[in-house]
């Protein structure tokens, strides 16, 4: 059982570590520019082009990953009664595949959602 407390403690910590640093390094960035006199709009990051909704990004994105996962468990499931295949391999396996091509299709939708507004 100690095992899993250390795991969990170094993950805690890498994470924490890893935000304070990124933190404190902006912020002394940011104050060594300010004291050189430089202009505080360049820590505004502003688009200047629209951008689509977060919503619908958001809906696109799961829906693409959860169409996905179901045609995966379909595909999986036709490979281990039809084919023979174990199902520790052929589940896991096409699950990963397919939210893999899910995600992949929705940046490219994302893309082009975006060139349309």
């Amino acid at each position: 059982m100690g095992g899993e407390v250390i795991i969990f403690t170094l993950i805690f910590g890498v994470i924490f570590g890893i935000a304070y640093l990124f933190f404190s390094t902006r912020n002394k960035e940011r104050m060594a520019l300010i004291e050189k006199g430089a202009d505080a709009s360049i820590f505004v990051k502003g688009r200047k082009e629209p951008t689509a909704p977060f919503w619908k990004v958001l809906i696109l994105n799961l829906s693409l990953l959860l169409i996905g996962i179901g045609c995966a468990i379909f595909l999986a499931s036709i490979m281990v009664y039809s084919l023979g295949v174990e199902d520790s391999v052929a589940y896991p396996g096409t699950i990963f595949l397919m939210a893999g091509i899910g995600l992949l299709s929705r940046f490219f939708l994302t893309k082009k959602l975006e060139k349309e507004v």
